[in-house]
């Protein structure tokens, strides 16, 4: 039986490698883009450790992606677990802001469900979130009264200006940090009811 404190040190060891080579993967998409593809053997060198540990602890490419997924995620989750019961604009504003500063859970789910994955969940906060549009729809506070695709609606938005951004900000000719705040004020406008959009 192996003691304690070397299975202790060997689990320290495999956690640290599964971030490294999550790491890898991770900047090795961020460099090439994900059409050059993600091969498990360069995620490996990428990460400086053995290939075979690639396949031991993840097996294939999703699993590693699925990994990093949910560990890059964390940070979000918890942030919209805490604006969760915040009126709408302001759950919006964070739920916005958050995912400019942590872009790479939206990248990781997309390429998963462009992949064929099924698993990853793009709903932010999917069941609090639900519940408090539906709250909110039952006071009249929505835009429109169907919560299904107000929560789509705002999953795409968030997802997708967080993947288009800088080419947007490219596109239209202005900084990418001009172009957030202008889109965080449509954000709000877009799921705001008619008399609680700003005057203009």
């Amino acid at each position: 039986m192996v003691p304690a404190p070397e299975r202790a040190a060997r689990g320290r060891d495999r956690e640290a490698t599964e971030e490294s080579l999550r790491a890898a993967a991770v900047a090795l998409l961020r460099r090439g883009g994900v059409l050059a593809g993600l091969n498990l053997r360069q995620v490996a060198d990428e990460a400086r450790v053995n290939r075979g540990l690639v396949y031991q602890y993840f097996g294939s490419r999703r699993s590693l992606l699925r990994s990093a997924l949910f560990h890059r995620s964390r940070p979000n989750a918890e942030d919209a677990v805490d604006a969760a019961g915040l009126p709408l604009r302001e759950r919006l504003a964070r739920l916005f802001w958050t995912s400019l500063r942590n872009p790479e859970p939206v990248r990781l789910a997309t390429l998963l469900v462009l992949d064929g994955d099924d698993r990853p969940r793009v709903l932010l906060n999917r069941g609090a979130g639900r519940a408090d549009l539906a709250a909110e729809a039952g006071r009249g506070e929505l835009p429109v009264e169907d919560v299904e695709a107000v929560q789509a609606a705002i999953a795409s938005t968030i997802y997708g200006y967080t993947l288009l951004r800088e080419h947007l900000a490219r596109e239209i000719g202005l900084p990418a940090e001009d172009l957030d705040k202008r889109m965080a004020d449509c954000v709000e406008a877009m799921f705001a009811r008619e008399g609680d959009r700003p005057a203009r």
